[in-house]
């Protein structure tokens, strides 16, 4: 049943020999890897007046310059990833530069960074989306952070069937969403514009009365508010990575057609974002925090007004005439918000595959799953975003505080690295063409070095008390995380590492214990296995818990006559797993160079419920064993007539194993009857 549901969610299984058929044309790789970016514009713009809106009036024509600065940065550093694609095409991204040009420790520190920030991307875009989904679904307020989690768990399953299956479902909302925004943008532009037609979004009529700690916005307080605007604006440019550490996900030629696409997605994202921007400012569009001080008034009298988002203001004020329009503009931006999360489910599993190849995360991140996508990273985001949408119950607000400073840290890092991977190349290039093509690209990154390097200044010193410290605290634990796993990784491998002067020593002997419960079919194949491995001595013994059940064992035992002696072990407190790890280990002491060999039997049973029922003691005796040097554990298993339906099914997938098993079915009388 599990299976099945698991198919019908999931898809069929694809082999590793169809792993080509899963890479990504251009048209269906920008809306896979551009998604963030994309919909970023849909709440860039908010943040950027909201923040400006602290100081009333006089600070909310500054954002013009604030979305000038923050698209001039996300094409520096569009140009800049462009070289990193073309010379590091094997989805290392950010981490591979910093790791090959800057040292180990800096690649962890990128790595740390860009997880924290593939985390917070998912939380904020679901977040975002369920705050612009409450202006249509009142009923949503107050249930926010379960909402988003449920919407972050649809995602997950979507990502579950495949990087190129989930890109095709989501490309048609997103490349929806461009066209909504730029034929708004256009029509908005040629109404005001062209037309001369005055047009005025629902808040043009109210003043912002800024928070008394900011009226006077001169000064360092202007450039402190300033800097937090273009902190919160920068979020447009998360995402832009993701397409580096996916261009093993392109098809060929991979660096060329992920760097195509980042230059699609660098002139899109700057045109939207400039273009909302620009209408906000002519149609008057006002947004504020009410938590933050500032608040509106009409002819001097406060107001309290519910306040839509920009978008949803822009769009219902530019097709004031043409509702149809701004229902799509609305429905579709919502959307995207909610699939913008798609970009970190494609990064951050390859991200987490490449560190477990490394030994910086468990190895079970670096295997594909059914359907050739990396399942356990899926899973992994998908629950540390939950978490968080959660913790802050899908306060956009208060995530985005949290936001952008991770992918900054990896911003500055990757550009350092490749100008320290263009010095190095330089010295033994000796064509003269080429060398030109080198110190050119040594310029665009040096460019963007400086800029993003001091985007991170101004990020950190502007938001640090308003919650990015605990994304700097995130990361670094993330950092010690990978280090430990890495030092441990490490040292199993010391340990365990073959060499031809490793000693070669028979045990002396193998001593055969099998445990018995009572004598039943299950403990007699455990007898019959046990002698069939011909070891120096065998045994069964049993634990004496119930007197009058013990001597009924012993009885049974000497009639059945089977050729091997049986052991009664005394259990004064009833217990049975103790004696029995007891009676090993001092069997193991008398001569500690030879072997014990545990025998226990084990049902195997059809439906998960028996297994509640069942080998409970034997799972325990197991665990426990495990430790004791010089034994091994071996289960005997024995069918039920319930496992026949799961026997049948493996026969049907996957005849070799089911020959490997060498068993059959069980008779109508539970008998096992042997291949």
């Amino acid at each position: 049943m599990t299976d099945g549901v698991k198919r019908l969610l999931l898809g069929k299984k694809l082999p590793s020999s169809e792993l080509s058929e899963t890479l990504l044309p251009k048209r269906i790789a920008l809306p896979v890897f551009a998604s963030d970016a994309l919909s970023s514009v849909a709440y860039a713009p908010d943040e950027i007046i909201l923040t400006l809106s602290l100081a009333g009036m006089a600070a909310l024509t500054f954002s013009w310059w604030v979305g000038i600065l923050v698209a001039v940065v996300m094409l520096v550093v569009v140009a800049s990833y462009r070289q990193n694609v073309r010379e590091y095409p094997s989805g290392g991204g950010n981490y591979e530069v910093a790791t090959v040009n800057l040292g180990p420790n800096a690649g962890l520190t990128v790595a740390s960074a860009l997880m924290v920030d593939y985390v917070l991307t998912v939380a904020v875009s679901v977040s975002s989306g369920v705050q612009n989904a409450k202006a249509a679904l009142p009923f949503l307020i107050g249930h926010e952070g379960w909402v988003a989690a449920t919407i972050i768990a649809v995602l997950m399953a979507i990502n579950l069937r495949g990087v190129r299956e989930s890109g095709t479902v989501f490309a048609i909302p997103t490349y929806a969403f461009m066209l909504g925004v730029l034929v708004m943008i256009g029509y908005g532009l040629l109404r005001v514009v062209v037309l001369g037609e005055h047009l005025a979004s629902p808040t043009s009529q109210y003043e912002v009365v800024g928070d008394p700690r900011y009226q006077q916005f001169t000064g360092v307080l202007m450039m402190f508010l300033l800097a937090r605007a273009f902190s919160s604006g920068c979020a447009a440019l998360t995402g832009v990575e993701a397409i580096s550490n996916g261009v093993p996900a392109f098809r060929k030629p991979k660096s060329r057609n992920a760097a195509t696409t980042l230059l699609l997605l660098g002139t899109i994202a700057v045109s939207m974002l400039l273009g909302i921007i620009a209408l906000a400012n002519l149609t008057g569009v006002r947004v504020l925090d009410d938590s933050g001080g500032a608040y509106f008034t009409l002819n001097g009298v406060r107001q309290d007004v519910h306040v839509d988002t920009v978008m949803g203001q822009l769009a219902g004020t530019v097709f004031s005439d043409f509702r149809p329009g701004f229902y799509f503009v609305v429905a579709t931006t919502m959307v995207i918000l909610f699939l913008a999360a798609n970009t970190a489910f494609n990064g951050f599993p390859v991200l987490g595959a490449i560190l477990a190849r490394d030994g910086f995360l468990p190895r079970q991140l670096h295997t594909r799953g059914d359907r050739l996508a990396f399942s356990n990273g899926i899973v992994m985001l998908a629950v540390s975003a939950i978490a968080l949408a959660l913790a802050f119950n899908a306060d956009v607000t208060k995530l985005i505080q949290l936001y952008v400073v991770g992918v900054f840290v990896s911003f500055t890092l990757s550009q350092l690295g490749m100008l320290r991977h263009w010095g190095r190349h330089l010295k033994t290039e000796t064509d003269p063409r080429e060398c030109s093509r080198m110190q050119r690209s040594r310029i665009i990154n040096a460019v963007g070095l400086t800029m993003t390097a001091t985007v991170l200044i101004v990020i950190l010193i502007a938001k640090f008390t308003h919650g990015a410290w605990m994304a700097i605290l995130a990361m670094t634990v993330v950092f010690a995380v990978m280090k430990g796993i890495n030092r441990h990784y490490r040292a199993v491998a010391r340990e365990t590492a073959w060499s031809p002067g490793v000693k070669r020593t028979l045990p002396s002997r193998v001593h055969a214990v099998v445990v018995v419960s009572q004598l039943n079919r299950p403990t007699l194949r455990a007898v019959m296995f046990a002698k069939g491995t011909r070891p120096s001595t065998i045994e069964a013994i049993t634990v004496s818990v119930d007197p009058e059940e013990t001597e009924r064992v012993v009885a049974q035992w000497q009639a059945a006559d089977l050729g091997v002696p049986l052991r009664v072990i005394a259990s004064p407190y009833r217990e049975v797993v103790g004696p029995v790890v007891t009676y090993v280990r001092d069997l193991r002491k008398t001569s500690p160079r030879d072997v014990v060999s545990v025998y226990v039997p084990e049902l195997v049973v059809g439906h998960w419920w028996e297994s509640v029922l069942h080998n409970q003691t034997g799972l325990i005796l197991r665990t426990r064993l495990h430790f004791a040097p010089g034994v091994m554990v071996t289960s005997v298993p024995y069918l039920l007539k319930s496992s026949e339906v799961a026997i049948d099914r493996l026969e049907r997938e996957d005849p070799l194993a089911y020959r490997l098993i060498g068993t059959a079915p069980t008779d109508h009388e539970g008998a096992l009857r042997d291949d």
